[in-house]
């Protein structure tokens, strides 16, 4: 990715990058301060105090004249070769590599490694590294009393740069591993909160369908009950009489449309009650897939006796519905859904007989992990970014659900074991 194109997806929060730079304006200035009037220790004060008095009204102009919230990555980076820009000449007027305080200037890279793009780490640790070479050999001597002379012998001047070089590679590499990880789950929990959102809007639907249904039932039965009085009258017209029969089958037709928006729990959806059985959720899932698919769903709960019941849970309801819905994607013919239980737990099995997880995936212990890919290049669209997984193993594992995957030993297939101790299932 081009480091342009970069500017939009990578950003630093304005607020925390403008107060860590007072943290430091103002950690420079007291160490001048301490240097020149206490210690009283002779270095070039005035260009050090105006080198500091300018980034601070850097600063103000980035709190006041910037209005965006979020930095895009371009200014970002900008602003943060100012930083080592600026430290370098201070610096250079204060002993160089041998300022016990050098090792702050990777602060800017390891900074940037965390939420900028990677492009931008590697430019920021270029010029870091360039100006701690250059300080190695060019620089006024450290602030010192008059009477002492500090000199370092070379070999430990050299080893000052190397490590902090070294350090500087190190943080930076995973300061971006643990930024990338962060923001690839950001992006998976923005995606589950956007899944979740749309449930709640559907649900919200559907509590308006029911009350349009209740408000319209009136004047529906009003209007059937008019053209049947029409009807009465004007009986004798065939032609009247053929009209008014197609206003009352149509009308019928809507009282029964009203009657299914209503979600009559006692007539239409036993789903909307509020003690139901793990059995009641993959009842319903497999119901609604079985109206699409043409595949054969088995559903074994001989073993499960004493059913724990709960209220209805949106996040278990779609949990559960992608772990179907990927047995049902990949199966050739046959979904195979297992619930049974004891005094201690209660377990689902979903099984299929498709072609699996990726064996590359299961024995890294990958599966659950969002944006990832199989390197089985002959299945590699087939498999996709492993989001459905990774939601689904979310949103159970939320619900206090402990999750594993495996392949069938007797089918090859996917198999999802979702297990959830009955003290659990009660918190729930």
């Amino acid at each position: 990715m081009e480091l342009t194109k970069a500017s939009n997806l990578y950003s630093l929060n304005k607020s925390t990058y403008v107060n860590l730079r007072w943290i430091a304006y103002i950690g420079q200035l007291i160490a001048i301060l301490v240097v020149q009037f206490y210690l009283k220790f002779n270095f070039d004060y005035f260009i050090c105090i105006s080198i500091v008095i300018f980034s601070i009204l850097t600063n103000i102009f980035l709190n006041f004249k910037i209005k965006t919230n979020q930095l895009n990555n371009n200014f970002s980076t900008f602003y943060l070769i100012f930083d080592i820009l600026q430290l370098s000449i201070l610096f250079f007027f204060t002993g160089g590599i041998t300022n016990p305080f050098i090792f702050l200037i990777i602060i800017p890279a390891v900074f940037s490694s965390q939420y900028l793009h990677f492009f931008s780490s590697i430019i920021l640790v270029m010029i870091i590294t360039l100006m701690l070479i250059f300080l190695t050999f060019f620089y006024y001597d450290l602030p010192h009393p008059k009477e002492f002379h500090f000199h370092a012998p070379d070999y430990y001047l050299y080893s000052i740069p190397l490590s902090i070089i070294i350090g500087l590679f190190f943080l930076v590499y995973f300061g971006f591993k643990f930024g990338e990880e962060s923001r690839i789950r950001k992006k998976a929990y923005d995606k589950i909160q956007e899944l979740m959102a749309r449930e709640s809007e559907l649900l919200s639907l559907g509590a308006q369908a029911a009350a349009s249904a209740h408000s319209l039932g009136t004047p529906l039965s009003t209007i059937l009950l008019t053209v049947m009085e029409l009807k009465k009258e004007f009986g004798n017209d065939k032609k009247i009489t053929k009209d008014l029969d197609l206003l009352i089958s149509q009308s019928q037709r809507c009282k029964e449309i009203l009657k299914k928006l209503s979600l009559n729990p006692t007539i239409d959806d036993e789903f909307l009650n509020f003690n139901l059985s793990l059995k009641d959720y993959i009842d319903e899932i497999v119901r609604s897939y079985e109206e699409i698919s043409k595949k054969e769903f088995i559903i074994d709960f001989e073993n499960y006796k004493n059913p724990i019941n709960l209220n209805k849970s949106i996040e278990i309801m779609y949990g559960l519905r992608n772990f179907i819905g990927n047995a049902n994607k990949f199966s050739k013919k046959i979904i195979k859904i297992v619930i049974k239980n004891d005094d201690q737990k209660t377990t689902i099995i979903i099984k299929d007989d498709g072609p699996g997880f990726p064996k590359d995936l299961i024995d890294r212990d990958k599966l659950g992990e969002p944006y990832i890919r199989t390197t089985d290049q002959k299945n590699i669209t087939k498999y996709g970014l492993g989001l459905g997984t990774f939601i689904g193993k979310t949103l159970l594992e939320k619900n206090l659900a402990i999750i594993n995957f495996n392949n069938s030993s007797q089918s090859g297939g996917a198999e999802v074991t979702i297990v959830w101790k009955n003290r659990d299932l009660k918190l729930i």
